[in-house]
Parts: C-alpha cells; structure tokens; sequence
C-alpha cells in the first residue's frame, strides 16, 4: 500500500449502557475443619462496572436466585481420628425392659490404637446407651403392665426443645420495633437456688436487656452458645472483662452476626466486639471445665443505617408475618425483609397461612417469598400458592418479600 497516501488514524469515543450488576465472589478462606468436611467462608458482593471501574453496589440490585453460596464444602485431608465403640452389652434385665451400654474410645486411623478423647472432641458422637427388651416377666403372665412399654433412651447431650422448656419462653408473640424486648430468662421470685439454676444454664439463652452482664464460666457443656438481641435502630458492643480460656488447648471464643465474623482467644480481656447489626451470637468452645470468659454487652444507636424502612424484627416463641403492602413509589427496588431470632437452643418454623401471592402482573401482590437460613446461608424461594412449612438448622432466619 506503499504508493496510496495513508489516512490519519482515528478513535471515535462511544458510550454503550452499563453491564447490569452481578455477584462477585472472591476466594474462600481457610477451612472451618483441620481434618474431614468442613466450610470455607467466601466473600460475595454485589459489583457493576461504571466507566472501567468496579463499584461496589447493593445487594438487592443483583438477581436475587443467581446469588452464590458464602459459605462452600472444603475437605483438607482424611480425618486421623475418629470414634469407635465396644459391642453392647448384654440387657440389664433378665425380663422386661431394660437398658444396654457400650463404652466409647477415641481411634487413630493410623495406629488403630486408642488415644486421649480430646483429639476426637470436634467429631459427632453415636449414643451410648439404648433400651431393651429381655421378654415378658414370669408374674405378668406374658403381658405387660400398663406404663411398661419400652421407651427410647435420649442421650444427656439433647438441648430442650422450645415446648420442653416453657421458662425460656419470651411472653410476647413477637417483638415489633416498637416493643421494648426484655430478658428472655431471669429468676424468679428472688430465690437464691433459682438464681444458681440461672446461672447455670447461661448457655443457649437470648438476652434482650440493652444491657448486661454474661457470665460463661463454670459452665457444664464444652459448646455454650448464648445470643443477644435489640430492636433494628441498634447496634450491639461486647467488651471481655475476665478470660480464662486455654489457648494452648484449642479452647476459642467465636462472635457472628450478620455482618460481622470474628473469632479469637488470646488478649481478649478488654477488647471490644461491635456487632455492626442489632444481633450478636457468643459461642464459646472450652476442653478443661470450669474455663470460659466474662462478658459485659451495651447497646447503642447504629451509627449506620443497614436495614430498610419496612423491615422488621422478631424475638418471640411464636408470631405471625403478614407481607408488608407497600405503595408504588416504595416498591422501586425496596426489598422488605422480617428477620426472625429466636435462644440458641430452639429452631425456626414458618408455614404459609395464606399463601396466595397473588397472578403475575398482579402489581397489588409480592410475587415470591425468599427465606434464608442464616446458620447455612441455604435460600429457598417460594412462589403462587405454593403451600409451605420451612424449617431452620439454627436460631436465626430472614424472609424477604419480592416482587
């Protein structure tokens, strides 16, 4: 093209519409789990392109059913311990109902020699004790008495559920932003044995004070988990005024809330926790009995707003969730969520009363019902007149009402 003049070279500038927003995951973390299945936390934002930058966005603008898990199975290596029993023995009756026992020891799977139970202590463990039936006694005559058929034997370690165990109840039917919420559980009647009762089961219990003391010391069971909650406008600092925690041992101290994860052990007296969100849960693991920590909990205004208007928060046994109805210029990219909390020890149901969410097009209805389980982060979505019961792996679960 030697002999033909070249032209100038141009750049034309164009301007196409921005790429909607999408989720960005970045790479997960360490493994919940030195050994065997564990979960990996990964980060997942919502991000959007806007002049060749990446700017971070709200949640509510990424397609909700294509968000990615936050938290992912992870596998490190083959456990090298794990439990192992003896056979049963035999009935402890010669007749009639009884029970029978195993012994429980931990394993090496290298040695196949037992070793101290403590390496075993993050693993499930089977039961150890099961009913039994040796026939019917000679005097009853081939029949039983009444009241003597055979019954399961729980293990010990079975939390109350919410029905077994009426004094941890909250006496609302849910809290509303308006209701002051109040100490799930505190003795009554001034006596000093309930007061000792009290404080020995700390340990799966929600506190609704806007301020308190937890003491998690001396405390029975190696887990013990207690959460504290406050209406939305709040927000929640924990200050550790006495720790005797055995690092060493592996004994750790673990906060979680909705936007915020932290865990530790070492220099923890005076250090200060802020939950970010009007929820907190303290679960504290310990090896060596009578270890644990001190707490003092206060509350405050946030200092940032992290929920909507029309979002609402309840604390009781049992309520009822009715869709907030919302007018045109509020529904434009509004999201209404219901978050639910209830003490550690209980679990969630929800079932749809009435679940007509109404044709689509139908702009006076929300058009599907997304609820989550916070402990998994697992989301399940609802849609029509699907008739529903759900049910939560932990305490703590949030619905949202989409259009």
């Amino acid at each position: 093209c030697q002999p033909v003049p070249k032209p100038e070279s141009r750049v034309e500038v164009c301007e196409l519409n921005p790429c909607p927003p999408r989720w960005k995951v970045t790479p997960a973390g360490p493994c919940s789990s030195s050994c065997g299945l564990g979960l990996a936390v990964q980060l997942v934002t919502c991000v959007q392109i806007l002049h060749g930058q990446e700017v971070l966005q709200e949640e509510h603008l990424c397609p909700v059913a294509e968000k990615p898990l936050t938290s992912v199975p992870c596998v490190i290596r083959t456990c090298s311990y794990e439990w192992s029993f003896s056979e049963w023995s035999e009935c402890s009756t010669s007749c009639g109902n009884g029970i029978q026992t195993r012994q429980d020891f931990c394993l090496s799977s290298l040695t196949h020699k037992p070793v101290n139970p403590l390496f075993c202590r993050h693993f499930p463990k089977a039961v150890v004790v099961r009913g039994c039936s040796a026939g019917p006694c000679p005097e009853q005559g081939g029949t039983q008495s009444p009241g003597a058929q055979l019954q399961p034997v729980t293990p010990a370690t079975h939390l109350p559920t919410a029905a077994a165990a009426p004094e941890h109840r909250h006496k609302d039917l849910g809290v509303p932003l308006s209701a002051g919420p109040r100490e799930q559980t505190k003795p009554s009647g001034g006596e000093e044995d309930t007061a000792k009762r009290s404080f020995l089961c700390v340990c799966g219990n929600l506190f609704l004070n806007a301020t308190g003391i937890i003491n998690m010391t001396g405390v029975e069971s190696r887990d013990c988990t207690v959460a504290i909650g406050r209406p939305l406008r709040e927000e929640i600092s924990v200050t550790i005024l006495e720790s005797s925690l055995n690092c060493t041992a592996g004994e750790i101290l673990l906060f979680s809330g909705r936007m915020m994860w932290r865990t530790g052990c070492r220099k923890l007296p005076l250090s200060l926790i802020n939950s970010r969100t009007n929820t907190l849960i303290v679960k504290q693991r310990v090896v060596l009995p009578g270890n644990g920590v001190i707490l003092q909990y206060n509350s405050r205004t946030a200092t940032k707003k992290y929920y909507q208007d029309c979002d609402q928060q309840l604390f009781g046994p049992q309520g009822e969730i009715v869709n907030p109805v919302q007018s045109p210029a509020e529904r434009q990219g509004l999201v209404c969520r219901t978050f639910i909390t209830v003490a550690p020890r209980q679990r969630i149901s929800i079932r749809a009363l009435n679940p007509d969410l109404g044709p689509e097009g139908n702009q006076t209805h929300f058009n599907y019902i997304l609820v989550r389980d916070v402990s998994t982060m697992k989301t399940v979505v609802f849609h029509g007149k699907q008739q529903f019961l759900w049910q939560s792996t932990g305490s703590q679960a949030e619905i949202e009402f989409h259009e």
